[in-house]
């Protein structure tokens, strides 16, 4: 049985990147972690459930080159991380083409640097992905940072945000958009816990400009967009729209898109555009996005079908923080 899924299509570019770092296959990657106290394939498999087996061995084999290389800082570690991620990438697909996995490990190192100040999840609050992976940063990324990140998801529906806070114990902020004005107006906050996780705010807009306005709000520096049913009418509009403020403004912000590749949910034949095309959602993400990703923003099969791993590419963001604080962490004792 092999290791892990897609193993032959993978297998010669990892033990290409594994021989660059000295390390004598991918089983030795594992060693070198376990020896260091690195538990990259535990934490994946706790971030999301069901990752694929080879999302925890691309972690892995990531958090081994990080030890290699001596990161003593979780941000370089992110990027050390990546280039396992890359290494699982499917040679020729649409993952390889658009470099996700480093793209994943340069977004970890972002959020781990002291420059990011707020990351918002932009999603649609239909699926558990965002919560995924916010957990992931709130429980570690500020174990390492001087001045701490604050994680908000913003995302369609009052009632759906709340829902989501009170199963993971975040905070829902309950807002009110003055369209008059052009504001949104905080009604309440509601703490579902009292740990970390309550740390994360997770808001439900009603319509893009209060979007919008909560972006504003929580002056959000990075944002990655979900993949869901609602992509069209919320998140990537609010992004889009998010980002013109900004420039016009002259503030920093980086928009990642978080799928694609086939038009998961608003597939090019559904769309009437025939089967070479990217697929809507994929396209609204290139009209906004600092960086392009592949695959569900949620569902591991699909994004092992583009050729990345098989885990959904919010949690991922959770994955690469939580792993690159572990190497930190284990090369300061």
């Amino acid at each position: 049985m092999s290791l892990f899924e897609g193993y032959e299509r993978r297998i010669d570019q990892i033990n290409e990147v594994c021989k660059k770092y000295g390390i004598a296959s991918i089983e030795e990657a594992k060693t070198i972690c376990d020896e260091k106290g690195v538990k990259a394939y535990d934490i994946v498999g706790d971030l999301q459930p069901i990752a694929f087996e080879n999302a925890k061995w691309a972690y892995t084999l990531g958090a081994a080159i990080a030890i290699k290389k001596g990161c003593t800082a979780a941000a370089d570690a992110a990027k050390a991380i990546g280039e396992g991620l890359q290494a699982f990438c499917v040679p020729g697909s649409v993952a390889d083409h658009r470099k996700v996995g480093l793209g994943h490990g340069n977004l970890g190192a972002m959020l781990l640097s002291e420059e990011a100040g707020c990351f918002a999840f932009l999603a649609g609050h239909e699926s558990f992905a965002a919560a995924e992976g916010a957990i992931g940063i709130a429980q570690t990324a500020n174990k390492v940072r001087k001045n701490p990140l604050r994680v908000i998801l913003n995302g369609l529906g009052k009632d759906a945000a709340q829902i989501i806070s009170r199963i993971n114990g975040f905070t829902f902020v309950e807002t009110e958009y003055d369209f008059k004005a052009d504001k949104v107006n905080v009604v309440k906050e509601i703490a579902y816990s009292d740990g970390l996780r309550a740390k994360v705010k997770c808001y439900g807009a009603e319509s893009v400009q209060e979007g919008v306005a909560i972006m504003k709000l929580e002056n959000v520096d990075i944002s990655i967009t979900g993949n869901s049913t609602n992509p069209t009418r919320f998140q990537h509009p609010v992004a889009g729209c998010y980002k013109k403020d900004c420039i016009e403004n002259g503030k920093k912000y980086f928009s990642v898109a978080s799928g694609g590749g086939t038009g998961r949910t608003l597939h090019p034949d559904n769309m009437a555009a025939g089967p070479a095309s990217y697929g809507m959602t994929d396209t609204m993400g290139r009209m906004h996005g600092d960086a392009q990703f592949a695959g569900s923003s949620s569902v591991p099969a699909h994004v092992d079908m583009m050729g990345l791993i098989g885990a959904g590419n919010n949690p991922m963001v959770g994955m690469t923080v939580a792993v690159a604080v572990a190497v930190q962490e284990a090369m300061s004792k």
